[in-house]
């Protein structure tokens, strides 16, 4: 299929596709890809999960409109 011929095609944008679709192929591990991967596959979903679980169960979502969310507790 050759396409629509009222269509003229871009040059630059048929670059930039072709480059973005073979991607993957030019990829090289540097000490930024690997920061990166770090980041992102542990750090920052380490994170995440330490904070759910620090507050899980903290904060009352079912309050009334006025309250507050978390729960006084008076000091006698």
């Amino acid at each position: 299929m050759a396409g629509n011929p009222l269509v003229k095609e871009d040059p630059a944008i048929e670059r930039f596709n072709n480059m973005r679709e073979r991607a993957y192929l030019n990829f090289r591990w540097t000490k930024k890809t690997t920061r990166t991967a770090i980041v992102g596959v542990i750090i920052l979903p380490g994170m995440v999960y330490w904070l759910a679980s620090k507050y899980q169960g903290k904060f009352d979502w079912l309050q009334r409109k006025g309250q507050p969310l978390l729960p006084t507790t008076k000091l006698e």
